[in-house]
């Protein structure tokens, strides 16, 4: 006797709910769809007899990062000196957390020009289509004028726009002020500001230009720029010679991005009160942003972002 069962008529056939939760496309990510039942010889797979799930109840698919678009902004690359001291780097990315939060839909980097990761050439080497390089520099030295046209040279794949230093410019004079009331400074206590120094002449004209503008936001007291290394005078001299001028209490402004060897030892000069760097404030922020769209609106009025 044949152990064939009789044949089930599609009325008697069980409802098949289909496998629980959702299927994967061919990129892995879970559709939204429930899962239809696979046909094997023309009969459904319904080993899973499982109760379907509510559609509340299935995983959300999984999400993916939008890709970039071309037409989108060019990235904003903010270009940092770097230090040895490990406060120094944080002090950037908190800066950058503050650009990022300005203009969340800006695609904002990091590069370094020497001692802290990442260095420049490695932003470069990962960033595609244009960007814009922000020094987080305070005036026109070496770096500005030479080192980051060489590095957008080199880098051949982008389309790339070099922005003018942070300084002199009235927001870093607010900072400047808040930091040294901060420190303690009292109206008719005279001021060193204390900057890293350059060969270049246009950067000492771009530090002369900000102990001006600090003079008068000040009321008028006298503000003498000085050097930690390359020009003349030094912080020390500096404060000496405001000493000599009867102003035996001299405070330090410190005209520094971010705290490092430069901003301590000249802070320790100060025979007054000393203040902390220009650092993470949120008027900073905005001057990067600003020099961001400064260069952007100096290309516009070129047909083309400057190509390596």
């Amino acid at each position: 006797m044949s152990s064939r069962k009789p044949p089930v008529t599609p009325a008697q056939r069980p409802r098949n709910p289909g496998p629980a939760g959702s299927v994967h496309d061919g990129a892995g990510a879970p559709s939204r769809h429930p899962a239809l039942p696979l046909r094997q010889h023309g009969r459904a797979a319904d080993a899973d007899h499982r109760p379907a799930r509510h559609p509340a109840q299935r995983p959300a698919p999984a999400t993916r990062p939008a890709p970039r678009s071309p037409h989108m902004h060019p990235t904003l690359i903010a270009v940092a000196h770097g230090s040895r001291d490990p406060r120094a780097p944080h002090t950037v990315l908190a800066l950058l957390e503050r650009v990022r939060e300005l203009r969340p839909a800006l695609d904002v980097r990091l590069g370094h020009i020497e001692l802290n990761r990442p260095l420049l050439a490695d932003t470069l080497r990962d960033t595609a289509g244009a960007a814009v390089l922000v020094p987080l520099l305070l005036g026109r030295g070496t770096h500005v004028k030479r080192d980051l046209p060489a590095a957008a040279a080199r880098a051949g794949h982008l389309r790339i726009r070099v922005a003018g230093p942070l300084g002199p410019h009235p927001l870093l004079v607010e900072v400047l002020f808040e930091r040294l009331l901060e420190a303690g400074w009292t109206p008719g206590t005279a001021v060193v500001l204390a900057s890293a120094g350059s060969l270049d002449p246009d950067s000492a004209a771009d530090t002369r230009r900000a102990a001006d503008l600090l003079s008068e936001r000040l009321g008028g007291v006298p503000v003498v720029p000085a050097y930690a290394s390359a020009a003349a005078p030094n912080v020390p001299d500096a404060v000496r010679a405001l000493a000599a001028r009867g102003y035996h209490r001299a405070a330090v402004a410190s005209y520094f991005a971010a705290p490092g060897r430069f901003a301590s030892a000249s802070a320790a000069a100060a025979t007054g009160p000393a203040a902390a760097p220009l650092g993470a404030h949120p008027a900073l922020a905005r001057l990067v942003l600003r020099r961001y769209d400064e260069a952007l609106a100096h290309s516009a009025r070129e047909p083309e972002l400057a190509t390596a």
